[in-house]
């Protein structure tokens, strides 16, 4: 077995590529819909525009992120950010979609200064006045300025954090620098001062099978619940920075297939106020999936996140789902 990859080899394993530089304009902006549970406990969707910052890249060195190739290893420079979401927001008719959401992901840690500078969210807290709720991501041991950032806001501030998984053999390994504890303590500090939370979860981790991955990534999403996440994300472990298909030629990683991932969400949704999503970005890419049966399925799992109900498996054309 490989021993556990520190910050350096995981930093010598990533592949060569072209990374943006910094700028006034985000990588991307796209709107979506997305399920929350009302005061009366019913299942509604609102609009959400996530917008991708381009900033500097994360201190910490995790092994299985690859989001390290959307970010620059500049500081982030000042006003570059408000100057993003300026840019991003110029042409959105707010109007017309009333109690909309905003995600500002940067790929990194929004209350680093190296990645949003700390003089910046005073102005960036300005521009987001007119959305309801307001979701940032960042790692559970760099949460001081959230309380701070919070009150400057008219909506309502979610700081989404890597939980990542429970095991306690696999989340050292990670190289997260985090433990369950700080995550939780992390959840402490963040309700008392009325901040949502939203966790991000693996399904299939390296070091654990499907069966026992989809297990574990189960008990991580009870765990998250259980610390009073109001939002949980479950990721399929992907390649694409090295360090993850340097394990899986050594047989320490095993992708999840597409079923393990309706398992996981079909057991999870339905929960009174407890979302739970399958993160289907690179839904082609999992195993047992073919031409006949792709869409269809992934049609389904996008109605299953957005009504919070377990629907019927979808009469197909093939036996992928049956084979995987």
């Amino acid at each position: 077995m490989l021993k556990p990859f520190d910050s350096q080899q995981i930093l010598q394993l990533r592949p060569k590529l072209s990374r943006p530089v910094p700028g006034h304009e985000p990588l991307d902006a796209q709107w979506e819909q997305e399920a929350f549970y009302d005061a009366s406990g019913d299942v509604q969707a609102t609009d959400v525009i996530t917008i991708f910052l381009r900033g500097s890249e994360c201190s910490f060195r995790c092994l299985m992120c690859d989001l390290w190739k959307f970010t620059h290893l500049e500081r982030t420079p000042d006003g570059a950010i408000p100057a993003q979401i300026a840019n991003a927001l110029n042409n959105v008719d707010l109007a017309s979609r009333q109690g909309a959401w905003i995600k500002l992901y940067n790929a990194s840690n929004f209350f680093s200064a190296r990645n949003v500078p700390s003089q910046d969210l005073a102005q960036i807290a300005r521009q987001l006045d007119d959305f309801q709720r307001i979701i940032v991501e960042n790692h559970p041991s760099l949460c001081q300025h959230a309380i701070d950032f919070s009150r400057q806001l008219e909506g309502k501030l979610e700081v989404a954090m890597g939980l990542e998984t429970t095991h306690p053999e696999v989340l050292p390994r990670l190289n997260k620098q985090m433990t369950l504890d700080d995550f939780q303590r992390a959840c402490n500090i963040l309700h008392q001062a009325n901040i949502d939370l939203r966790a991000f979860v693996l399904l299939c981790p390296p070091w654990l099978d499907e069966r026992d991955g989809e297990q574990w990534c189960s008990h991580s999403i009870t765990f998250a619940q259980q610390c009073g996440v109001r939002h949980v994300s479950v990721i399929p472990t992907r390649g694409g920075n090295g360090a993850i298909e340097q394990l899986q030629k050594a047989g320490q990683f095993h992708p999840p297939s597409a079923a393990a991932l309706e398992r996981v969400l079909a057991e999870h949704i339905g929960q009174q106020e407890f979302v739970v999503t399958a993160d289907v970005w690179d839904w082609p890419q999992l195993r047992g999936l073919c031409q006949h049966c792709s869409s269809l399925r992934l049609e389904r799992m996008r109605r299953m996140n957005l009504t919070q109900r377990r629907l019927p498996k979808v009469d197909l054309p093939c036996r992928c789902s049956h084979e995987s």
